[in-house]
């Protein structure tokens, strides 16, 4: 991957509708040099999808939440990933080190669905302990990875 490779994901991250043509005068490419190296980074898995940014706001799931979660001794932790990634709420599941197994993020509608997921937690024999964290604010969300960070 070169400076040219980089700065066209950093394009498309920013707008994955952007035309060829546009990410061509960026970074001095034909349209159809572009083509064949976002072709490149896909099939490279550099690039793994081309998505929608949705507004939680309207779509109604206003609720963030961060739920770090603890496993029963007892737990099917390949049950609990398998849960986790069939779950519609679940945005994020991360196996974690510290005193918590997972850190879970969830967007709900409002915070009965939290308490609802903990109930299926419960219920599938996963939960041994939890701590929930409710998020009042994103000063900054969804940074897309960036060269050269901290």
């Amino acid at each position: 991957m070169d400076e040219i490779d980089r700065k066209i994901i950093d394009l498309l991250s920013a707008d994955a509708r952007r035309s060829l043509a546009d990410i061509g005068g960026h970074v001095a490419l034909s349209p159809s040099s572009v083509n064949d190296r976002i072709r490149r980074l896909t099939a490279s898995g550099a690039i793994r999808r081309f998505t929608v940014e949705v507004d939680p706001t309207a779509v109604e799931m206003d609720t963030l939440v961060f739920v770090w979660v603890a496993l029963r001794e007892d737990a099917d932790e390949g049950g609990f990933r398998d849960f986790a990634a069939r779950h519609t709420a679940i945005l994020e599941c991360h196996h974690v080190t510290g005193s918590w197994a997972y850190m879970v993020k969830l967007r709900v509608r409002a915070m009965p669905e939290v308490e609802s997921f903990l109930a299926e937690l419960k219920a599938n024999k996963f939960l041994g302990r939890s701590e929930t964290v409710i998020v009042l604010s994103s000063p900054v969300a969804d940074r897309l990875v960036q060269k050269g960070a901290g």
